[in-house]
């Protein structure tokens, strides 16, 4: 112990050393001789400090073994002490998760700015300058309420932004920043998850019929909106036929168009259907791989081809510029257009977005009897997906198979009928 006074003699300071002097109490008048406690941490190389609220002697130096035991064993098992708040693991996480893209084992961009989205009412629920160290595994086991006092969800969104919240947790335990590497949510139970929102046989009739006036020259005289448009009504046609991701269209270049194969599909009529080769880029699939495969709707993309002005390999399909896509809104204001022109009025409740194009090429695949391997090929998906979430058995399918019969050939062959 020592003590030392200030040249005018106002300040006595002492002090008393713990753990070999690693840690120590002291007080001076300015804390109203309130004893301090101080140590120093060597794995985050700060000094820890906090008032030990007595005056008492003994009862500081009890209180002060205490701290300094556990505040080692933290230092022992990884554990922070200081910690951090949960802003800056978010950010510490999205620039982790951000050197992920464009890898080949990553995410996309738009994937990353998804994630983005999703962590911010954790931020908002928990408080921004909360401390990591200060959360435990039981904190937001009620997070579904907690987040709908925020904002309503549906459960599908509160599933995917638990997995991120945990995937957020993971890095964290991994880099010492928490002693737990997830938290425990109440399960959230969905029904009916593989039911997917697409159009009756009809609604497509009618939305690909109703394209013929959106694109009329009589409706819209303008050149450039009726160009505009012209390039919506190719996007539906090609998205139907395709199958392709949302994100994969809209990346698509005038290069991943490899060829076009010609078929005659009625001898008797003569009735062909033009093919199209094409390639999807790992870089802008959802799942990271890339495929290449041949779907029905050529003729769109030559026609398009023909009237856009951007038309170089590196050039974008889908763009008044080649370089860069339709803005969100534009997207959005053809979609509600188009849907109010066919008479769909409640698309939002029913979940009808671009996407349900992708669901409808899959859906008449899968109703036409194509191979599930071939359909899964196509869609860039797995077997199993396309089982779980497409394989819906239609009264139709049942009258066929209902009706299948078979003739024994002289050959010992079997031939259905």
């Amino acid at each position: 112990m020592f003590e030392t006074r200030t040249e005018n003699g106002s300040l006595t300071y002492a002090q008393y050393d713990l753990l070999d002097g690693e840690a120590h109490i002291y007080r001076h008048k300015r804390s109203g001789d309130v004893w301090q406690f101080r140590m120093w941490i060597k794995n985050e190389q700060k000094d820890y400090r906090k008032s030990l609220k007595t005056r008492d002697f003994n009862s500081a130096m009890s209180s002060a073994k205490v701290m300094a035991r556990e505040l080692s064993a933290n230092g022992l098992n990884g554990k922070q002490n200081f910690g951090i708040t949960i802003q800056k693991l978010q950010d510490l996480y999205l620039e982790y998760r951000e050197k992920d893209i464009d890898l080949m084992t990553g995410i996309t961009r738009k994937r990353w700015t998804t994630l983005k989205s999703q962590l911010k009412y954790f931020l908002l629920i928990m408080g921004a300058d909360t401390n990591v160290s200060a959360l435990d595994k039981e904190c937001m086991y009620e997070y579904v309420q907690l987040r709908k006092d925020i904002k309503h969800a549906e459960l599908v969104t509160l599933r995917n932004e638990k997995s991120t919240i945990n995937n957020m947790m993971k890095f964290a335990y991994r880099n010492n920043y928490s002693h737990f590497e997830h938290f425990e949510f109440k399960p959230i139970k969905i029904k009916h998850e593989g039911k997917r929102d697409t159009f009756k046989d009809k609604e497509y009739e009618k939305l690909y019929k109703f394209m013929r006036k959106y694109v009329s020259e009589k409706e819209y005289p303008d050149d450039m909106q009726r160009l505009e448009r012209l390039m919506i009504q190719d996007y539906v046609l090609i998205s139907a036929n395709t199958g392709m991701r949302v994100g994969e269209i809209r990346q698509l270049t005038w290069n991943d168009i490899l060829g076009y194969e010609k078929h005659i599909i009625n001898e008797e009529t003569e009735k062909e259907t033009l093919l199209v080769e094409l390639n999807i880029r790992w870089q802008t699939s959802k799942v990271r791989k890339s495929r290449t495969f041949l779907a029905r709707g050529g003729e769109y993309f030559q026609r398009l081809k023909e009237r856009q002005q951007f038309t170089e390999p590196h050039h974008l399909v889908f763009s008044m510029n080649g370089t860069k896509t339709l803005h969100h809104k534009s997207w959005t204001k053809h979609w509600d257009n188009l849907m109010q022109g066919i008479g769909i009025k409640n698309h939002r409740e029913r979940k009808l977005t671009w996407y349900s194009l992708r669901h409808w090429c899959i859906t008449q695949r899968v109703v036409s009897g194509c191979d599930l391997i071939d359909i899964a090929k196509m869609a860039g998906t797995s077997v199993k997906h396309i089982e779980g979430t497409y394989l819906k058995y239609r009264k139709e399918q049942s009258r066929t198979s209902a009706l299948k019969t078979y003739k024994k050939n002289e050959n010992g062959t079997i031939t259905t009928t």
